[in-house]
């Protein structure tokens, strides 16, 4: 007990683990901007005998109750690679909610604290989760935005807690709507054939997700990301084991319309950008279950879709700057306006990465999202 009134508890069971999930569903129910994640992806993530980060990292999880009802819930997370490559004894914090009362937060932060403490850390960051992969960053600025799959959405009032209970900003990140143009710029399609031609590289345009497999392409795309995001903030390589859970996870998702990858003479992929049809509203209606009727919102979100969401996109270090981020973007703004689509959320790019937010100037973009990585020192 680390209050008179506030019980805070471990979860050990794969019960207690349900039950930590669904506090976020029941706080955000009738919130019509929160996007809910699939139930079933996020209990793969937190199990330890399922997700293979636990290979080289350690987590706890808390729950926070009142009065025989749960008001928080909180991860704490070691990354051992993290620590490793960037000298940095941080725990991580994510999965971090709680109703609107003080005293939820700070008792559930100051558990982990003493737990982060008790493992030789110096620091708490986050939100930031098992992998450069998992939902990052609070939302900070776009409350009255839908949200996307792929990130948090949370309340303002965090912002508050946060800052009362001593964090400091470490990171931020930007994200954009970009509307898709009538046609393609004379211009900008000018110069996607002059560096295809200059560097010998072409569009390989998969017919199927297994001909993507068979070619080696899976992990070759992992391999350019890996590489193309090495010194970003934060990031860890991903192991093999994890490389092929991120393949059987999401490979089945894709919709290859959206997929362009671009390779070089020896038929190595040198760039890419993975876009999907937007899930956002779908998941909405199947409140982040599959089954029974969840499926159907889906499947239909994936065959009609009218948004995208742009997920990833990469370059080898040797080949950026020489004009084949618009190479892929002309391509991918090609397909979208073969398949009508209105717009793409780019999804959080980090503020200082010039490059990436350089691609909307071309584009009727707005700025609407922003959110924040903490930091905040261990007394």
């Amino acid at each position: 007990m680390e209050n008179s009134q506030i019980i805070i508890k471990e979860v050990k069971t794969l019960k207690e683990l349900k039950q930590f999930i669904n506090f976020e569903y029941n706080l955000y129910k009738n919130n019509k901007y929160w996007v809910p994640p699939l139930f079933d992806d996020e209990f793969k993530t937190l199990r330890k005998d399922k997700n293979p980060a636990f290979d080289h990292c350690e987590a706890v999880y808390y729950t926070a109750w009142k009065n025989g009802k749960m008001v928080g819930r909180i991860a704490g997370i070691i990354q051992h690679n993290y620590i490793k490559k960037w000298g940095n004894k941080y725990a991580r914090i994510n999965w971090f909610d709680f109703i609107d009362d003080f005293e939820v937060s700070k008792t559930l932060l100051n558990k982990v604290e003493s737990w982060a403490k008790e493992k030789g850390m110096i620091a708490i960051n986050g939100p930031l989760g098992f992998t450069d992969l998992d939902y990052e960053g609070l939302l900070i600025e776009g409350f009255e935005e839908l949200n996307t799959m792929a990130t948090i959405y949370n309340y303002p009032y965090y912002i508050e807690h946060y800052e009362k209970l001593g964090f400091k900003k470490d990171a931020d990140w930007v994200e954009f709507e970009i509307k898709v143009p009538e046609k393609i710029p004379e211009k900008a399609d000018k110069l996607s054939r002059i560096v295809a031609e200059r560097f010998k590289l072409h569009l390989f345009q998969a017919k199927s997700v297994k001909e993507i497999l068979d070619k080696g392409y899976g992990k070759q795309i992992f391999e350019v990301i890996e590489k193309a995001y090495v010194n970003l903030y934060g990031v860890t390589e991903l192991t093999p084991k994890q490389v092929d859970y991120y393949i059987k996870a999401y490979f089945s998702f894709i919709n290859l319309d959206f997929l362009k990858l671009v390779a070089n003479e020896k038929e190595e992929i040198v760039g890419l950008v993975i876009a999907m049809p937007s899930l956002n509203r779908a998941l909405q209606k199947a409140k982040g279950k599959l089954f029974p009727f969840g499926f159907i919102h889906l499947l239909y979100a994936l065959k009609k879709p009218k948004y995208i969401d742009l997920l990833l996109g990469a370059i080898l270090p040797e080949y950026q700057g020489k004009g084949v981020d618009a190479l892929i973007m002309t391509e991918l703004t090609r397909t979208c306006i073969k398949d009508g689509i209105i717009s793409a959320e780019s999804n959080p790019e980090l503020e200082v990465n010039e490059k990436v937010q350089s691609h909307w100037k071309y584009f009727n973009a707005r700025q609407h999202k922003r959110r924040r990585a903490f930091l905040k020192m261990i007394d």
